[in-house]
């Protein structure tokens, strides 16, 4: 009995991993605010989420590029921060889709609205 549950689990598993494998990518723009300056830096990613890790990862190595955001963490540390996402992409049924020209484009807005330069 006990090799049957551990093969029901095994599966389980297995199709667990397959569905998050084959899931639509979080795609979208974010946004990384020094909570003391004001200071706003944009982003676009094909997984905004793990583009904030990245950023969390790289700031806390002390090798993020923006130096502005460097030293605000550097000062501060993450609460210092707000590491925010600011709009998502949705799925199409297209199958052409161009994902990249979509957040492209959506990065542009943002930066128009908010006045900010590449």
């Amino acid at each position: 009995m006990d090799a049957s549950l551990n093969q029901t689990s095994r599966q389980a598993r297995r199709a667990a991993a397959r569905l998050a494998r084959d899931a639509f990518p979080p795609m979208g723009i974010y946004a990384i605010d020094d909570r003391a300056s004001g200071y706003r830096m944009l982003g676009a990613s094909r997984n905004v989420h793990a583009a904030l890790n990245r950023a969390r990862f790289e700031l806390g190595m002390g090798k993020y590029a923006d130096r502005v955001l460097q030293a605000a963490w550097n000062r501060s540390g993450a609460d210092g921060l707000r590491f925010d996402v600011l709009e998502l992409v949705k799925e199409r049924e297209d199958a052409n889709f161009d994902y990249a020209a979509e957040l492209k484009a959506l990065e542009q807005c943002y930066r128009e609205l908010e006045g900010l330069q590449r």
